[in-house]
């Protein structure tokens, strides 16, 4: 039980903080245990895009770990989990991830659900891309990571940023395998 109640939200550097925010609200209200990774980076990039400060904004969360604390239960493939999220993901915790680089804790669980294979969804927040980036993204989806630009879908005609933002966490829900009504399913055309 506790692994299917039990997912990872990595936060790095990139910009888009708000949408590893939104998945923390959204699984938390849902009754599921999220355990948050949160690197230096991301306080910093969080700091310019948010009016509060990010630690005030994942009061839901069960657990938030710094990029340091690599004696965290999460670094084990011992630790239970149903899957982990990385949203933002910046292009260095793509290219770590790619590389087998544990630079900190938030590469460290990302690998330890490679290794396990247990779901990886990275939340890529980078445009344009070099050869670099989509090298490192082939990569990472060889070694079974979920690659998902962050780019919201219009056929549901958002009519706020909230939505626009909701459907992406849908998706990135719907890869994790949770069931959500965040998004806007297609239906096909509509017939009016």
């Amino acid at each position: 039980m506790e692994r299917r109640r039990r997912i990872v939200i990595g936060i790095s550097g990139a910009s888009g903080a708000i949408y590893g925010i939104r998945l923390v609200e959204y699984l938390s209200r849902s009754g599921f245990e999220t355990h948050v990774i949160m690197t230096k980076a991301a306080q910093k990039t969080a700091k310019y895009e948010l009016d509060t400060r990010i630690e005030d904004d994942l009061q839901g969360a069960y657990r938030i770990y710094g990029e340091d604390e690599l004696e965290a239960p999460l670094s084990s493939g011992s630790f239970q989990t149903m899957g982990m999220a990385i949203a933002p993901c910046s292009m260095k915790t793509l290219s770590a991830i790619s590389h087998g680089f544990e630079i900190n804790l938030l590469a460290r669980a990302a690998l330890v659900h490679l290794k396990e294979r247990r779901p990886l969804v990275l939340l890529i927040r980078e445009s344009p891309l070099s050869t670099l980036h989509i090298e490192n993204m082939l990569r990472a989806s060889s070694a079974g990571a979920i690659i998902m630009p962050a780019s919201p879908g219009f056929y549901g005609r958002p009519r706020s940023i909230s939505e626009l933002i909701d459907g992406v966490v849908g998706r990135v829900l719907d890869l994790l395998g949770i069931e959500n009504e965040l998004t806007r399913r297609w239906m096909g055309p509509s017939v009016e």
